[in-house]
């Protein structure tokens, strides 16, 4: 009963002292010894003992471990510092102050911002050293990089963090410079292969699968980079020889064409490739322009107007030659067109020569012909002058034996304009004549040959002129010196039997045709002057176009209307019977 009002805590405060008394009281009531009352206390004290020792080793064993677990965070701490490049964190405790557990209460809510910064830190590392990898890799050619990289916590300073994103930096610039450039090549191999007729996907894949737009991610490496602008190369070099040979082609159906003269209908059938003859390479920016097909095509229409060309061949090689007498002709050259002709339908016939050689040279004789009568034109424009003036000069003789000519008649005024026009003209054709002759003569000094003039050497008509020229001068003067003779005669004669009408007929007052020293039947040069003597009775001249005074017979060249000296003294000679009848 005594142990149970110990044990109950209603009754009182149970202490060391209540609890001991009540065992006093225990054992007074038992009646134990002394001996072992106090063998009961010394063991009652040696359990306390035992207890509070084992309570001290747990104290001791609990602060040794706070006091590592105090060392690891502030272990943990410098090492988190060192790894963000931080000296120090706002907030952290400068100095150890306060209980264990104290201490480790203010180091804990900056350990755990320190790792929420490291985590982050580690994250901005990785995603920088991602994208780098990842550059590097489309760079290097390898564009299937899924792997992360391994981020080094022991350097998670900003500074470090730059260093990479400065390398990201750069390398996302070489990423554009080269994309860039993979673009350029990409479009210039697109604008090629449009003028070229290629498929451009199945030529830009074969450089590299990535170039296909469908693929969302294009390379960007050396290797694709050289190859693109291996690929530009041949397509370009591919543009040029296509060009060349469709100009080629183009340059040849224009000759095929004008020789044998293909309408226009014809010809707009191949605008296409004819419109590119005189384009440089990068003028022809036309899709399909410089396709296989279209060149294929003007190969067949070349092959096709060739065969038509030969069997037309006479056709044309006389059109040439046609051409090559109208350039002689309007030169005034003399030659055989039979003689040519008979040759030209010969070397066809005998199939001795290529067609395509015969038309070239044919080409080379116009050629020739068109140089000879560029070198013959200003002394050709100079005697169409002298024929002009002499053809005046011939005109002005007629207007001045027309007695009427100063009759108030109908257009009198303009031949009279005329007249002054033409003495003006006649005056210079001894000045023309002389250059004439300078020009032929060193024309003819320069190429080693005679000048002729249809045939006829231009120096002898030109001297045969100034030779007629002189004779119809000293006709006149003769036929001057002749009317003086007979007015004299008259004058005498009315002084001996007076002046009185003549029952005889009055001579006309019609002109005289007489001699004309200017040639034709007007007076004017003839076009063709022939001067064989034996054939005409004129004078001979030499093959250096000098007169021969050997032969006798009347002066003057085939064409020239003249009359002999006998017709004109006969018509002096009446003249003179009239005027002296009584």
């Amino acid at each position: 009963m005594a142990v149970t009002d110990a044990q109950n805590p209603l009754l009182g405060e149970t202490t060391c002292g209540t609890l001991l008394q009540k065992l006093q009281e225990i054992w007074d009531e038992v009646g134990e010894s002394d001996e072992e009352r106090d063998k009961m206390l010394i063991q009652i004290e040696q359990e306390c003992l035992d207890v509070y020792k084992k309570k001290v080793e747990q104290a001791a064993k609990s602060r040794a471990q706070l006091l590592e677990a105090l060392s690891d965070a502030r272990i943990e701490l410098a090492r988190l510092l060192s790894a963000l490049g931080e000296k120090c964190f706002a907030g952290s405790p400068e100095k150890a102050s306060g209980t264990i557990k104290e201490q480790l209460a203010a180091i804990a809510p900056i350990l755990e911002q320190l790792w929420e910064q490291k985590a982050e830190r580690v994250k901005e590392f990785s995603d920088v050293q991602t994208q780098i990898k990842k550059i590097c890799g489309e760079i290097a050619g390898n564009l299937n990089i899924n792997d992360n990289p391994t981020v080094d916590d022991a350097d998670l300073s900003l500074k470090k963090l730059d260093e990479y994103h400065a390398q990201l930096q750069e390398l996302q610039k070489e990423k554009s410079d080269r994309l860039h450039k993979v673009l350029e090549f990409v479009s210039s191999v697109h604008d090629l292969c449009a003028v070229l007729g290629m498929d451009f996907f199945s030529t830009v894949t074969e450089v590299h699968p990535s170039l296909n737009d469908s693929t969302g991610m294009q390379s960007i490496s050396n290797d694709t980079l050289a190859r693109l602008a291996k690929t530009v190369l041949a397509l370009k070099e591919e543009k040029k020889q296509r060009l060349h040979k469709l100009q080629e082609l183009a340059n040849q159906l224009m000759d095929l064409w004008n020789l044998m003269d293909t309408p226009k209908e014809e010809r707009k059938l191949f605008d296409h490739v004819t419109r590119n003859m005189l384009a440089s390479v990068d003028e022809v920016t036309v899709p399909k322009a410089l396709a296989l097909d279209l060149i294929e095509q003007a190969e067949v229409e070349v092959e096709r107007l060739d065969l038509l060309k030969a069997s037309r061949m006479k056709e044309i090689a006389f059109k040439k030659q046609a051409e090559l007498e109208e350039i002689y002709a309007r030169a005034h050259v003399e030659i055989a067109p039979d003689v040519a002709r008979e040759k030209i339908m010969a070397l066809i016939d005998s199939g001795n020569v290529e067609p395509a050689e015969l038309l070239a040279d044919m080409d080379n004789q116009i050629s020739r012909a068109k140089e000879e009568a560029l070198s013959r034109k200003e002394i050709l424009d100079k005697v169409e002058k002298w024929m002009s003036a002499c053809e005046e000069e011939s005109w002005l003789e007629d207007y001045n034996r027309d007695e009427n000519r100063y009759n108030a008649s109908r257009g009198a005024h303009l031949n009279l304009k005329r007249a002054e026009k033409a003495r003006i003209l006649v005056n210079k054709i001894p000045a023309l004549v002389d250059t004439l002759v300078a020009k032929t003569r060193a024309w003819e000094e320069d190429r080693g040959i005679q000048f002729a003039y249809d045939g006829v050497p231009l120096l002898a008509m030109l001297d045969e002129y100034a030779m007629l020229r002189q004779e119809r001068e000293e006709e006149k003067q003769r036929m001057r010196d002749q009317k003086k003779f007979h007015e004299q005669q008259s004058t005498e004669q009315e002084s001996i039997f007076g002046s009185r009408p003549s029952p005889a007929r009055q001579v006309s007052t019609k002109k005289v045709v007489g001699s004309r020293a200017n040639g034709g039947p007007n007076g004017t040069p003839s076009r063709r002057l022939s001067l064989n003597a034996h054939q005409n009775g004129s004078r001979s001249t030499t093959k250096d176009g000098r007169r021969d005074n050997r032969l006798s017979g009347p002066v003057g060249p085939v064409n020239y209307v003249s009359i002999s000296k006998d017709d004109a003294a006969s018509h002096v000679s009446g003249t003179d019977t009239a005027t002296a009848s009584p």
